[in-house]
């Protein structure tokens, strides 16, 4: 049997929550879609999908796989439609959504040298923290960092990042020691209002999963605002290391607990289909994935 037309099914049926949309986005039968789903978890070795009558839910194993069959089949696409649309010069305007912080650090020294590679490209860069409706609001294609364990979206992956514990020296030495995560409680804190888990930190440590409840001393919806709050001794933050590792390399932020790690999540280039790929989207992705190869942010 195919595998890449398994992985296609299979991503379907994830991205659509259940096996009857996924009939319709197919064209295929029922039948055919669960013998599709039912060869790749038997040629694996492993259940991918927990199926009831009334919901479908991912296995562990199973995220894992929707998230690299993902881009396994964002990389045939690319490598089809550079094929089919090779003598097609990227041109036109080319609408990106970025996040704010990730935007100023990363991404806007990059822009020029795209520009220079591909003049008949007019870039509109738009730059928010909220998750916008790309086809909605006329967006070719988003970045976005988070984790994708499902999404009607094609994404492929860039990067990743980690969030960490940090507290500026000025802090640390007016409060007391920080010896477990529970020990937030005594602290004030800088939160950063978009975290989807709110007020709840989750950390890994020796033990295993650890969940916090916090309590803001400041809130605010702005990452670059915390990280400012917090280099003037105002708190202990959990923001990303895309972010703070300079900081943490002149030592102007310390990292706290190191052996409790917290989330990471996936710097993913986002497009809405994969079909009939526009030449400047793909040059796009293309040049982000490159560009974001070998970077090093101390995780």
């Amino acid at each position: 049997m195919d595998r890449a037309l398994e992985m296609q099914v299979f991503c379907t049926v994830v991205d659509k929550g259940s096996f009857i949309a996924a009939v319709d986005a197919l064209g295929l039968s029922k039948a055919a879609v669960s013998r599709h789903v039912n060869a790749l978890e038997e040629r694996l070795g492993v259940r991918l999908l927990q199926r009831t009558t009334r919901r479908l839910s991912l296995t562990e194993e199973g995220r894992v796989f929707h998230e690299q069959a993902k881009e396994v089949l964002a990389m045939l696409d690319a490598a089809e439609n550079a094929v089919a649309a090779g003598s097609q010069e990227p041109s036109g305007m080319l609408r990106v959504n970025v996040p704010v912080s990730f935007g100023v650090l990363h991404l806007a020294p990059l822009w020029a040298r795209f520009m220079q590679a591909y003049p008949k490209i007019e870039l509109d860069i738009s730059l928010n923290d909220r998750v916008v409706d790309l086809v909605e609001e006329g967006f070719d294609m988003a970045v976005r960092i988070a984790q994708m364990e499902s999404s009607s979206l094609i994404s492929r992956r860039l990067a990743s990042t980690r969030m960490r514990l940090c507290a500026a020296p000025a802090y640390l030495a007016r409060h007391p020691p920080l010896r477990t995560p529970a020990d937030l409680n005594q602290h004030a804190v800088v939160a950063y209002s978009n975290l989807a888990s709110r007020n709840e930190w989750i950390f890994n440590g020796p033990q295993g999963r650890i969940s916090v409840q916090t309590h803001a001393a400041i809130r605010c919806n702005n990452g670059d605002s915390c990280r400012a709050i917090a280099l003037g001794g105002g708190g202990i933050l959990l923001q990303p290391s895309f972010m703070l590792h300079e900081d943490l390399r002149r030592g102007d932020l310390v990292e706290l607990l190191p052996d409790y790690r917290s989330v990471e999540f996936g710097i993913y280039a986002v497009y809405p289909s994969r079909k009939h790929l526009a030449p400047k989207v793909r040059a796009l992705i293309s040049f982000l994935a490159d560009s974001f190869q070998r970077v090093d942010w101390g995780d």
